[in-house]
């Protein structure tokens, strides 16, 4: 099998992170492969809002238990854990956003992450990506907190991706279906 098939294979999302940092050359590496997935037209109405810094990651945190407490059982009780971190404490996150006009930016931003995530794992780089922090950037701080973050006018969040070194082993692939495929030859 070829390298590019034995990434994709072997990504799974984590969730436990060391706390060191990935290196700057890492990530530059993974932004590049975001940059350089495909868009609709060409358009690349996305935006990569990318947090190393701890203090903003905890505010997001913060903000997360104060939304989240509120939410659906599940997520409120998720929130409510003395070592709650959205973001699994991983010490780089992305959130992804895309111009909320764009008729295709939600593919977009989704192909955008996918990149990511495998340019990560081909660096052994654990990621995960998420769609749950959406709640957090709904709310009327999470809006104003994307506004301090530099987030375009007018964007939206598509995903956000964890990234960090793993803290130890990957888990095991869950079983794949292959009754989803049907060949029209």
């Amino acid at each position: 099998m070829n390298e590019t098939l034995e990434v994709i294979k072997r990504r799974r999302s984590i969730r436990n992170y060391r706390p060191d940092q990935i290196t700057d050359s890492e990530l530059e590496a993974i932004l590049e492969a975001a940059i350089s997935a495909p868009s609709a037209m060409n358009q690349q109405k996305w935006h990569f809002t990318v947090i190393q810094n701890q203090d903003v990651l905890k505010r997001i945190t913060d903000l997360a238990k104060e939304v989240m407490k509120s939410g659906p059982e599940p997520m409120a009780k998720r929130a409510a854990e003395p070592d709650f971190s959205p973001f699994f404490h991983a010490p780089t996150v992305i959130i992804v956003t895309g111009d909320s006009a764009g008729r295709f930016v939600q593919i977009d931003c989704s192909l955008a992450a996918q990149n990511i995530v495998l340019a990560a794992e081909s660096l052994d780089i654990g990621s995960c990506i998420m769609t749950s922090p959406e709640i957090i950037f709904k709310s009327q701080e999470g809006r104003e907190l994307m506004k301090e973050l530099g987030v375009p006018e007018g964007y939206a969040h598509v995903c956000t991706v964890a990234l960090g070194y793993k803290d130890g082993d990957s888990p095991p692939a869950k079983p794949r279906r292959k009754d989803v495929i049907d060949y029209i030859r």
